[in-house]
């Protein structure tokens, strides 16, 4: 008699859960994909943040490039400039006006160069890439949210009556939350010094 009493209780249970199965493996299967939209966001992150700070790095020693020319010539120019003439009667010899001329071509060629970016390059690359860190962490952030409610929803549903009397007989195992690093509560301390040491 306990027997078939246990067997219709069984029996019961699983006809009253049996349409909860579907609705499982749905959700399940939401959580899932949802994960994977965490991952693809992470993937992009580690993708393209560092090749926008290459660029952008280079488009910066690029320009301290033409800076340090710029100043090199003005630098010779004017002390050419200043040189005392060694010619005869205090004028200028042959090859000390041939040297100003040349260091005076050298200089407007570098200008020209200088003149056709007139704004500092480097510094449109680093702003750049603080707007693509901001909206990959938003991005980021927005995945990990929906992967969480993907979560919660799956859970409660697997939890409820008599959608967890299938969950035990089929084995749907609750989903964990995504959750936070150790540490991650506390506010990262940024030090210019460290990239400038880095990018050297």
């Amino acid at each position: 008699m306990k027997r078939f009493s246990l067997l219709v209780i069984v029996l019961a249970a699983a006809a009253l859960s049996g349409c909860s199965y579907n609705e499982l493996t749905a959700k399940q299967q939401n959580v899932k994909g949802k994960w994977a939209n965490v991952e693809s966001a992470m993937q992009r992150r580690a993708d393209l943040l560092p090749n926008l700070f290459e660029a952008a790095k280079a488009a910066g020693f690029n320009e301290q490039e033409v800076f340090g020319k710029i100043s090199d010539a003005r630098a010779k120019l004017a002390g050419l400039q200043q040189q005392a003439p060694a010619g005869e009667g205090g004028a200028r010899t042959p090859e000390q006006k041939q040297e100003i001329m040349q260091a005076n071509s050298a200089l407007s060629r570098l200008l020209v160069v200088f003149e056709n970016y007139p704004v500092l390059r480097s510094n449109e690359g680093f702003l750049k890439i603080q707007d693509q860190v901001e909206g990959t962490e938003n991005r980021l952030d927005v995945a990990r949210k929906d992967y969480n409610a993907a979560v919660q929803d799956y859970n409660t549903t697997r939890n409820q009556f008599p959608a967890v009397i299938t969950a035990s007989l089929v084995g749907f195992a609750e989903e964990p939350f995504f959750e936070a690093d150790e540490g991650a509560s506390e506010v990262p301390k940024m030090d210019a010094s460290d990239m400038k040491s880095n990018s050297e």
